[in-house]
């Protein structure tokens, strides 16, 4: 009895449930963001390095090797901490942001590289056969096809920045962990925090399924 009081009090966990709502919504908003930054940012890069010139190519495969070496936390409290030395100030939204598309962006292009390369050569023989521009066949032909093979590594990829965006809370974002962990000192009780750990899991639990399900879909389809 003394665990559940302590644990999963229920009149701590409904006092708490409106900020750990506000706190969700903080969340959903900085994951959303930086995904969709990250998509289109990392798919960019992985045209550009397969693409682009070499000089150009050596950069991007520079900024992919570090930005996936670097730890998110660390990257994130350069950006809020350090940046505002060279002048450049940033809010906590944005700097959670920046340092979380900065890192999908690294994560993506590799994804995005793997498909376009897993597409078959004859593909592009015979775009250039039919005489379609580059832009044309990789738009129509090439990307079509790599997206379907990548739609299960970058779901993947989605749910961790998801996850990460926990760490958002370092520069005082008022994310899910951020409210729990005020609302547990509040109360001085830490169902609050298990009550975030639950909303994670609820948030999160239905996309794994769906990249386990979509895995499993296109393996089918490879038989």
């Amino acid at each position: 009895m003394n665990i559940l009081n302590t644990f999963f009090n229920v009149p701590v966990l409904l006092d708490s449930l409106p900020v750990l709502m506000m706190g969700l919504l903080v969340t959903l908003e900085i994951g959303v963001v930086s995904i969709v930054i990250g998509l289109a940012l990392g798919l960019l890069l992985a045209v550009a390095r397969l693409y682009a010139p070499g000089f150009v190519r050596t950069l991007i495969v520079a900024y992919v090797n570090v930005f996936r070496s670097i730890p998110l936390l660390v990257l994130l409290i350069v950006v809020y901490y350090a940046l505002p030395f060279v002048g450049i100030r940033l809010s906590p939204f944005a700097s959670a942001v920046t340092a979380l598309a900065l890192v999908s962006a690294a994560y993506t292009a590799e994804i995005f590289r793997a498909g376009i390369e897993a597409v078959p050569n004859g593909q592009f023989e015979a775009s250039a056969a039919l005489g379609l521009s580059n832009r044309h066949t990789m738009v129509d032909v090439i990307l079509p096809q790599a997206i379907r093979i990548v739609i299960p590594p970058l779901t993947n990829n989605s749910i961790n920045v998801m996850k990460d965006t926990a760490l958002a809370s370092v520069v005082a974002m008022p994310d899910l962990l951020k409210q729990a962990t005020q609302a547990q000192a509040l109360a001085a009780n830490p169902t609050p925090l298990i009550g975030a750990a639950i909303i994670y899991v609820v948030l999160l639990c239905p996309m794994v399924l769906l990249v386990a399900r979509l895995e499993k879909h296109l393996n089918r389809g490879k038989r």
